[in-house]
């Protein structure tokens, strides 16, 4: 992540319209899993501990893993409940957990599969990984350059990478499908005008609680009836040995 972009990250957690948005949306997913009673829960990526506190009514211990230790502010309240370092075979945590969350996580990542292929071993026997990733290559804009991602994914490419890494999905879904032209015409945008990249900003109020109703709004009736776009992914599922079981 670009090093202006995540100094400003708190603040666009708590006030923009995407993130509320994106928090609301992922605790109406968790609250639907079956998970297991009181499951330990991991955030990989988890930067300053933001959504941590929103977990502690689904599991028992909660806890999150941060890479960069300059995301993690000295005040944080979840400080004592992150580890830092990478997420690799150097992360021994001595317990296995009931939800693992990689949170646009894996398209920053130069080999997502051996991080999955992590967290499924990490699980509970009838733990759950949940992903979020960011949508479909021609959605790309300089909002993924400054976020250093490697990757946009579709359904078929995830899936290939939850089947190499030994993940199987019970659900799989687009979301944010109203920012989809949005974004093709930011792309189309930038291919005529090139575009340095710029951190995001958090819209004038007006603008903001606009975007934060149409998001809502969007999640209510998409609930029953899912599109078959959007620029955004969510995928949860267990271990594959399961499924035949």
């Amino acid at each position: 992540m670009d090093h202006d972009y995540g100094q400003s990250y708190e603040r666009l957690y708590r006030e923009h319209w995407w993130w509320r948005s994106r928090e609301e949306f992922l605790l109406k997913v968790i609250q639907g899993l079956k998970l297991p009673i009181q499951p330990n829960i991991l955030d990989i990526g988890c930067g300053d501990g933001l959504f941590l506190e929103s977990l502690s009514e689904f599991g028992g211990i909660i806890e999150g893993l941060e890479s960069d230790s300059s995301l993690i502010s000295r005040d944080s309240a979840s400080r004592h409940r992150i580890h830092i370092g990478p997420f690799d075979r150097t992360f021994k945590p001595n317990k296995q957990y009931g939800l693992i969350l990689m949170l646009d996580v894996l398209e920053h990542l130069p080999e997502p599969e051996a991080a999955l292929k992590q967290a499924v071993e990490l699980l509970d026997s009838d733990g759950l990984v949940l992903i979020t990733v960011p949508a479909f290559p021609c959605l790309w804009t300089t909002h993924d350059d400054i976020n250093h991602h490697y990757v946009r994914y579709t359904k078929q490419t995830l899936n290939r990478l939850a089947t190499s890494a030994g993940l199987r999905i019970d659900l799989m879904r687009y979301f944010f499908h109203w920012l989809v032209p949005l974004k093709l015409a930011v792309r189309l945008k930038e291919m005529i005008i090139p575009t340095h990249p710029r951190p995001p900003k958090i819209p004038t109020p007006s603008v903001n609680r606009a975007m934060l109703a149409i998001s809502r709004l969007e999640q209510r009736i998409c609930d029953r009836y899912p599109f078959p776009v959007g620029s955004s992914l969510l995928a949860v599922g267990g271990r594959q040995e399961l499924a035949n079981k």
